[in-house]
């Protein structure tokens, strides 16, 4: 049974106070910092050549799970707005991420997925009716910047399909992102069940085209089955109840920019758990998509000490 009500949109929302906006800044950061473990557990966990099967399994029983705990079903509208963000946020995103992951170095499928706060930045103008908001948009280039240093070394290898794979994930999320904000989420709606909507909508989108193409990899290892459940709790269900709720009231351009944090947290299990070490410039760049990370969040001010606000 579903709650209904209008859903809220960005003019009707009430943004938190400061200490407020911290906690939740702080709470939804905690997605992208766990998607950033999809690299590592893709390349030494799953079996390779199955980025569709691994989105189904990272999508469907989480989002079945959620719906079995929480009990609310989409109404009216809403069973297309969540057919449609599943697809962009989970059926669209997560193949072609897997897909970008393992036809390129992890460094340039990181950097191709840090242009989405960039996408969202001009999303936000065409959706939302903002301003470009030029403060976040540079900080947006800065942290393309700064995550080009850390992953990307004097050999990595440029794959076509890989690039294209990487840049169409980072633009079919960046919309499901901004048309979340659009959209909202009906009152009365778990942020749990919200995700598990789209979680489940996302996984039937793949069900069809990984019986064509794919269908269940030959060997699946205890490691494997370990890698599964992780992207699926802990990287699918979870990850993404808090970034919905923390979309909810965080600007979206400001929310988008902490999916820096990914290729960061994925530079770092590399250090930790693949023996890698990072050099001077690599160093350099991990400050520098931190700096853009937390100055996008900051509303900057004009010299008379008035708010830019970013759609006023």
């Amino acid at each position: 049974m579903t709650i209904t009500a209008s859903p809220a949109t960005p003019s009707t929302q009430i943004p938190p106070a400061a200490g407020g906006r911290v906690a939740a800044t702080a709470v939804t950061a905690f997605a992208p910092a766990v998607w950033g473990t999809t690299y590592v557990v893709t390349t030494e966990l799953l079996p390779a050549g199955h980025p569709l099967f691994a989105g189904l399994m990272r999508a469907l029983p989480a989002g079945l799970l959620a719906l079995a705990i929480t009990r609310q079903l989409p109404r009216g509208i809403w069973w297309l707005r969540a057919l449609v963000l599943g697809a962009l946020n989970i059926g669209a995103f997560f193949p072609l991420l897997f897909l970008a992951a393992e036809r390129l170095p992890g460094g340039v499928a990181a950097t191709l997925g840090a242009t989405q706060p960039i996408i969202v930045a001009f999303l936000a103008v065409v959706i939302l009716g903002e301003r470009l908001s030029a403060w976040r948009l540079a900080w947006g280039l800065v942290g393309v910047a700064g995550v080009g240093l850390v992953v990307l070394g004097p050999n990595a290898a440029l794959d076509a399909t890989g690039i294209a794979a990487g840049l169409a994930g980072a633009a079919a999320m960046g919309l499901g992102v901004t048309l979340t904000k659009r959209w909202g989420r009906p009152e009365g709606v778990r942020p749990m069940a919200f995700a598990g909507w789209q979680l489940t909508a996302g996984g039937l989108v793949l069900l069809f085209p990984v019986a064509l193409t794919e269908g269940i990899p030959a060997h699946i290892d205890a490691p494997a089955v370990g890698g599964y459940l992780w992207l699926g709790l802990i990287g699918g269900l979870l990850a993404y109840t808090l970034w919905f709720a923390g979309l909810r009231v965080l600007p979206v351009t400001a929310t988008a920019l902490l999916g820096l944090l990914s290729p960061l947290v994925a530079a770092v299990a590399g250090v930790v758990l693949l023996d890698q070490t990072l050099t001077a410039p690599q160093l350099a760049g991990f400050a520098l998509a931190l700096a853009a990370l937390v100055a996008g969040q900051l509303v900057p001010q004009t010299r008379k000490g008035r708010l830019i606000r970013p759609g006023r």
